[in-house]
């Protein structure tokens, strides 16, 4: 009898809600969301503009908590930032003032790690994702792709359990958004990390993630789930093949099919 694989959940949502105060009253931007996390998941999130994509991201984040409901990372609270939880942004958040070994060291030696251990660490991830012959470039200097990756590497220097992506590439062109994709992949298969990435691209999130969750107008809620596999047939040459199947094609389709329906009723209730 094989033994059954020990799983850990590293943050659950449970009832979450979370609402505002607008110039019309209170909003609610999600409703009664419910969602866990395991350990080296990597989770794509998809659905219509302002359906709270990026709020659920904020609450994991520790940016917003919710109104009511709980958000816990493990067995504690979720209550403000941590370095448990990098953030990677859709606009690359680098300090101009510094080169990029400075931007990437900066998390660590704000923490007061020995300077051989945070030396050692951005070396190593400054390789990683590509930037070790850059490391004393200004981030004016790199293209966006390479503010990217220095970016990731500012997280990735600190070692989060949980690494959390708000559109990262949507500002890239193809190619270098494909090459990223390409990255992050290789990076989650090497650490084993646990990654929460929002995206409008279907493609993408059926290209990288092991479960994408599709989520509805506002307010937001989970509609569908969906547990996935084709990144593990995505590699190489290979880039292409996984997207021909009957088994993808399908999946495609309906998650196109919740977001047209969801954006419909939308677009309904604006009228």
């Amino acid at each position: 009898m094989a033994s059954e694989i020990k799983r850990e959940t590293v943050v659950s949502i449970k009832n979450a809600y979370l609402r505002y105060a607008s110039e019309k009253g209170s909003v609610t931007a999600l409703e009664n969301v419910n969602l866990e996390i395991e350990k080296g998941e990597f989770i794509c999130v998809l659905g219509p503009s302002g359906c709270g994509k990026s709020t659920l991201l904020k609450i994991i984040a520790g940016f917003h908590q919710p109104t009511e409901g709980t958000a816990m990372m493990g067995d504690t609270p979720i209550t403000g930032p941590s370095a448990d939880r990098g953030v990677v942004f859709q606009t690359p958040t680098l300090y101009p003032w510094l080169n990029i070994y400075q931007n990437v060291e900066y998390g660590p030696k704000m923490r007061k790690v020995p300077k051989d251990e945070r030396e050692a660490d951005v070396k190593k991830y400054l390789e990683l994702v590509g930037l070790k012959d850059f490391a004393k470039q200004k981030p004016y200097e790199l293209s966006g792709g390479m503010k990217q990756r220095a970016s990731l590497a500012r997280v990735l220097v600190n070692q989060p359990k949980m690494i959390l992506m708000d559109e990262p590439f949507g500002a890239l062109d193809a190619l270098t958004r494909q090459n990223m994709q390409t990255l992050i992949r290789e990076i989650w298969n090497k650490t084993g990390n646990t990654i929460f990435l929002i995206t409008h691209d279907v493609d993408e999130a059926l290209a990288l993630a092991t479960r994408v969750i599709v989520m509805s107008s506002r307010p937001g809620r989970i509609v569908k789930e969906f547990h996935t596999d084709f990144t593990y047939d995505i590699v190489g040459t290979n880039q292409e093949s996984a997207k021909y199947t009957q088994e993808y094609m399908h999946i495609r389709e309906e998650i196109l099919s919740i977001i047209n329906t969801q954006n419909a009723a939308l677009t309904a209730d604006a009228i």
